[in-house]
């Protein structure tokens, strides 16, 4: 597969996970939210808080979209490994782990000030590891990157 190809095909998934994305946080956890209320009207005063920290995760997520955009435009431009794909990767890094962080921590507070159940932390928990995880990818891939951007750099020089 060449560069071109590839780089529209990351552009293609990208778009999916984006629309997939909005689906889920404009129609589906809201619709999930209104069912909760509407069976356990007890929880009905945690709606909109729950619905707010849910909206306020999505901002890396869809930062962390155009990342991968940008990163899609380098890979066309035949600029796989360079510094800025590295630096690009960081960030996706450091977004991953603030981002599930924050998420987790947000959960335990719900859960001091009685708006949340002890099982939705235990799920919580699977989704930290999973940002972790993601984290720890991008992490490896940016170090991986930039060294092969140096490598590039000397071959580049030698010749």
């Amino acid at each position: 597969m060449n560069q071109l190809a590839l780089s529209k095909w990351l552009n293609l998934i990208i778009i999916i996970v984006g629309l997939c994305g909005l689906l889920v946080y404009a129609w589906i956890i809201p619709s999930l939210g209104q069912g909760m209320v509407a069976n356990y009207p007890e929880f009905a005063f945690s709606y909109w808080p729950w619905l707010i920290l849910i909206l306020i995760t999505a901002v890396p997520c869809y930062i962390v979209l155009a990342f991968g955009w940008k990163i899609s435009k380098n890979i066309r431009l035949d600029r796989s490994f360079s510094s800025e794909n590295a630096k690009l990767l960081r960030w996706v890094a450091v977004l991953a782990a603030a981002d599930t962080g924050f998420f987790f921590v947000m959960n335990i507070v719900f859960l001091f000030l009685n708006m949340n159940h002890p099982g939705f932390v235990l799920i919580s928990l699977i989704i930290l590891i999973i940002g972790i995880a993601i984290s720890a990818v991008s992490a490896t891939l940016s170090h991986l990157v930039k060294k092969a951007a140096d490598l590039q750099e000397q071959s580049d020089l030698t010749i």
